[in-house]
């Protein structure tokens, strides 16, 4: 048997069906978004982004192969090369990069721009593999928690530098990497609940209620159990933190944030409060995704996305042209495809050998759930607009060619599970 056959021959063809599926119908809607039937320009048009798309697409499949047949140790043996090297062009964008929307995190090559802050994620992926199968590793060590949390937040510290705040906060993906590794769910448990008491801070204009809620709840739970001294000081500890959080947030909105990034946030709580600004994208994309109904307007008949009311339509706004165009039905499809994904990224994790390919295949199912969750939330209205593609879907080389390398890393290491020794 050749090497070449070898290597298809245990290939996880499901997932690569997968993926060409939801890269082709991607490319068929970027060219939705921009159809302008007055021109009638055909998708291959040099002018379209559908057609620098399939130039994309064709770098992505040069990109397989170059995967494919690299030895499948390469990928764990220079994981923290990659990484170093990935935090150094980090770090030369924010000095020599150019801006693009308010983020200075693009170099400009001629006619071509390139966003390192994408590769960010594979290689921070590939280094936290690395560690956490290093030979007698425990996740309930601080300093290998400490550690891990500083690989995953140097990368993303140096994206928000550059201005693109919704990119660095894919990174906290990475939490649920850690968990399923042994890390104790009082970090998770605790993020959820700030989380949830930030949202709550937002919406209850009148604070003294929510201070009064939280003193109620303190004394009821002291009431409820044995009083001792330990047990109260720890009850009241708790309820000055929570109302120190709560008086944090309006701080945090006001003087930390950007004026874009309050707009966004205000903008998901009511964007009717400012419909012709910052809750415009919002609504619009609303508005585009209802008008297509149960089964859709047709592909390029939508109105609402290719003429311009929903803006960035071939990027973060994407998923509107679905909606618009193939209704319920299709956004159900594309949904299905994308968790269908998912799980299979999940099971292939699971039947690992190598814990390296194990903990990395996590990283990939959980990078992409935070990219299609953000991104699909941020269209209908439950997430802030912070700028975040849909994986293989949305138009975009860097965003493309990262999401690529991402998934098929992975796949290579799963097509060699057997060869490799447990650990």
């Amino acid at each position: 048997m050749t090497r070449r056959e070898d290597i298809t021959s245990k290939l996880d063809w499901v997932t690569v069906v997968l993926y060409f599926v939801i890269v082709i119908l991607g490319w068929l809607n970027i060219y939705a978004a921009i159809y302008d039937a007055s021109l009638d320009l055909s998708i291959f048009d040099n002018s379209l982004n559908s057609s620098r798309q399939l130039y994309f697409i064709g770098g992505a499949v040069i990109l397989i192969v170059v995967i494919l047949v690299m030895d499948f140790r390469f990928y764990e043996t220079f994981a923290y090369f990659i990484y170093g090297g990935v935090i150094f062009t980090l770090i030369f964008v924010l000095l020599f990069g150019t801006e693009v929307a308010g983020s200075q995190s693009w170099f400009q090559l001629g006619p071509f721009r390139f966003q390192p802050s994408e590769f960010a994620k594979f290689a921070t992926a590939l280094a936290l593999a690395k560690y956490i199968s290093t030979l007698g590793f425990r996740m309930d060590e601080v300093k290998n928690q400490v550690f891990l949390f500083a690989m995953i937040a140097i990368p993303a510290v140096l994206i928000i530098l550059q201005g693109d705040t919704g990119t660095a906060m894919v990174f906290a993906a990475f939490m649920l990497v850690l968990y399923r590794e042994g890390m104790s769910p009082f970090l998770l448990i605790l993020g959820v609940i700030m989380g949830f008491l930030f949202v709550v801070t937002l919406l209850v204009e009148e604070k003294a209620y929510l201070f009064i809620a939280i003193g109620v709840m303190a004394v009821v739970v002291i009431m409820m159990g044995k009083k001792t001294v330990k047990r109260i000081a720890m009850i009241v500890a708790g309820a000055v933190i929570v109302a120190g959080f709560i008086t944090s947030v309006d701080y945090i909105i006001e003087d930390i944030l950007k004026p874009h990034q309050q707009n966004r946030i205000k903008a998901l709580i009511n964007p009717e409060a400012d419909p012709q600004g910052a809750g415009w994208n919002v609504i619009q994309s609303k508005i585009a995704i209802g008008s297509g109904g149960f089964s859709g307007k047709g592909f390029l008949e939508g109105t609402q996305t290719k003429y311009d009311f929903v803006p960035e339509q071939s990027t973060d706004f994407i998923f509107c042209t679905i909606g618009e165009e193939h209704g319920w039905v299709g956004s159900l499809i594309l949904i299905g495809l994308f968790v269908g994904l998912m799980l299979r990224v999940l099971y292939l994790a699971e039947r690992q050998k190598s814990r390296f390919a194990r903990v990395y295949g996590y990283g990939v199912a959980c990078i992409l759930f935070f990219h299609f969750s953000v991104n699909i939330g941020m269209t209908i209205g439950l997430f802030p607009v912070v700028g975040i593609p849909l994986p293989f879907f949305s138009y975009g080389g860097s965003s493309l060619f990262a999401f690529t390398i991402l998934l098929f890393i992975f796949l290579k290491l799963d097509a060699h599970r057997s060869q490799v020794l447990t650990h």
